[in-house]
């Protein structure tokens, strides 16, 4: 089931009232047009990812030259659902997606999809990424660096378990990228969605897993929660005094989240320039970039070539860490 964004801006409002008819003929004419752009998420509502495109949606909305946007949450089955109704829509530039890392793990942990991960989608723009972090409750984990944590779960192989926001997910890849890379033995605790994850390791049923930094701010700072390192390669300016766990140690341990623009296969050149153009002016405006700031989330649009090569990339690096770990969904 659905559900649309109650954030439909028309074409008159966008523009203003007093716009007269010199103006709107001024502009290109898929902007005068009064089908609005639909932008399918697959992804429930208040997740990362919807956040994040909610909050530009005023920017793209100029960017577009007044065109309306609708956003539609089509969450389920780790965004397999929302990117089949993508895949089956027409290409006609009316119709998009914005995918996050979990686009190109399903085909290696699922044992079926119904559309090619590369070949039904085209690739415009990966808008950014958002940083991880590994955290613990600190009244079950008395680690406060990597070092430390390795060090008890060492102690005591297989008494430690890690939480994910579900099977297949990248936050569960993060976690069995951890345990590989530290040569440790912690149990995979998988839940239906992020909230309920992080409300157990606050409440200490389970010690310790992967979180969005963004999800996980606020429960640093009251103590809910200790921060063990970031897992991206670099430091996050949200979070400056938080040491990598690359620097920590695991000088091979690197994952995020990004989140891109696809459209369906075969979107026309003239409309992926089009998204393409958009979105970036929409992103990099002070007021977008102040709200992912504030977030934690870093934007750097790619180029429509340089997003297809990192699917690619990210596709075969996921493939062999779910191999390893193996993990299979039906």
């Amino acid at each position: 089931m659905s559900t649309s964004s109650p954030f439909y801006v028309t074409r008159r409002a966008a523009l203003g009232l007093a716009a007269n008819a010199c103006a709107l003929a001024a502009l290109p004419a898929w902007a005068q047009s009064d089908r609005p752009l639909r932008v399918i998420l697959p992804v429930g509502a208040g997740s990362g990812v919807d956040t994040i495109v909610r909050a530009a949606v005023p920017q793209l909305v100029k960017a577009l030259g007044g065109q309306a946007v609708v956003i539609e949450t089509l969450p389920g089955a780790g965004g397999i659902t929302g990117a089949s109704a993508l895949a089956k829509a027409p290409a006609d530039g009316l119709t998009i997606g914005v995918v996050s890392n979990n686009h190109v793990i399903n085909p290696s942990v699922y044992k079926k999809i119904p559309y090619d991960t590369l070949a039904d989608f085209t690739p415009v723009s990966v808008m950014g990424a958002t940083p991880f972090v590994l955290v613990v409750n600190p009244a079950k984990v008395a680690a406060t660096n990597v070092r430390e944590l390795i060090a008890l779960v060492k102690a005591r192989p297989d008494g430690y378990n890690y939480a994910s926001a579900g099977n297949g997910t990248v936050i569960h890849l993060a976690g069995e990228m951890f345990v590989d890379e530290a040569k440790v033995v912690i149990r995979h605790i998988p839940y239906k969605s992020t909230g309920a994850m992080v409300a157990d390791l606050i409440g200490g049923q389970v010690e310790m897993g992967v979180v969005a930094l963004p999800a996980a701010q606020a429960h640093l700072k009251s103590g809910a929660l200790r921060a063990i390192g970031l897992c991206g390669k670099t430091r996050s300016p949200a979070a400056p005094d938080l040491a990598t766990i690359a620097e920590q140690g695991l000088p091979n341990y690197e994952i995020e989240g990004w989140f891109a623009v696809v459209g369906p296969a075969r979107l026309p050149a003239d409309q992926v320039k089009r998204l393409h153009a958009a979105f970036t002016t929409a992103y990099s405006s002070a007021e977008v970039k102040e709200a992912m700031a504030r977030q934690g989330n870093v934007i750097h649009p790619s180029t429509p070539d340089a997003a297809a090569l990192y699917f690619r990339s990210e596709m075969t690096r996921y493939a062999a860490l779910a191999k390893k770990a193996g993990i299979s969904l039906d």
